[in-house]
């Protein structure tokens, strides 16, 4: 079954336009125009991405992104005309997976599509085993190995690797990152994280000073790859 897509956007030519790509690109789409429609939706039908505009009539897409995920983890690429930097850092700080500008080219967004859907584990698996290239994470007895050697992490340096093998290629922001480790109120406490980032580069990296796995994305926060 082709992987089935919502798109949530007031202008009805961008719609148009999303859906074609989409189509030709063998994906399902359903289409909506406000933000309480695509919020029903999502919470009504199961769909595997939502691709969602910033500039909504009813409510923000920062604000659609808040209640959405309050219950849903299902990808939300945004696809928006907003090309400030704080408007994308709010948008993933509220849970956006990824974000494309319009206009938008249409490969580069398919392509986006499929690196998130890649992302998604199997529906209702909670894996007890990571593994991101020759990195490995049992989580149940908390052991991390890269290429069989254990690499020792105190509880805090594992609970942040491990978010991060979690989202593997996600552009996470700062205070996403310090809400997700060190909880509700840390979230402008970058000092922390600039720490145990270093910490983990040390630990996990051949070269710390040029990191493989833990990529620093300049103005946001930072990227985990394979």
């Amino acid at each position: 079954m082709n992987p089935n897509i919502l798109i949530v956007d007031d202008d009805p030519s961008i719609r148009r336009l999303l859906a074609m790509t989409l189509a030709f690109a063998g994906f399902m789409t359903t289409t909506v125009s406000t933000a309480k429609e695509g919020l029903k939706k999502g919470s009504d039908e199961h769909f595997h991405l939502i691709l969602l505009d910033l500039g909504l009539p009813d409510m923000s897409g920062v604000q659609f992104l808040e209640r959405y995920r309050e219950d849903e983890q299902t990808p939300v690429i945004v696809v928006s005309a907003i090309h400030d930097q704080t408007d994308k850092i709010a948008a993933l700080n509220a849970g956006a997976d990824d974000y494309v500008t319009k206009p938008f080219n249409a490969d580069e967004l398919i392509a986006r599509i499929h690196a998130n859907l890649r992302r998604v584990p199997p529906p209702q698996e909670k894996l007890s085993i990571l593994i991101v290239s020759d990195m490995r994470m049992d989580i149940s007895n908390h052991i991390v190995s890269i290429a069989d050697n254990p690499i020792k992490l105190t509880p805090k340096e594992f609970k942040l690797l491990h978010i991060f093998m979690e989202n593997q290629g996600k552009a996470l922001t700062h205070a996403w990152l310090l809400k997700a480790v060190w909880g509700v109120g840390y979230q402008h406490e970058t000092h922390y994280l600039r720490v145990f980032i270093n910490q983990l580069r040390q630990k996990i990296e051949t070269d710390p000073a040029r990191p493989k796995w833990i990529l620093t994305e300049t103005g946001i926060g930072y990227r985990f790859v394979g």
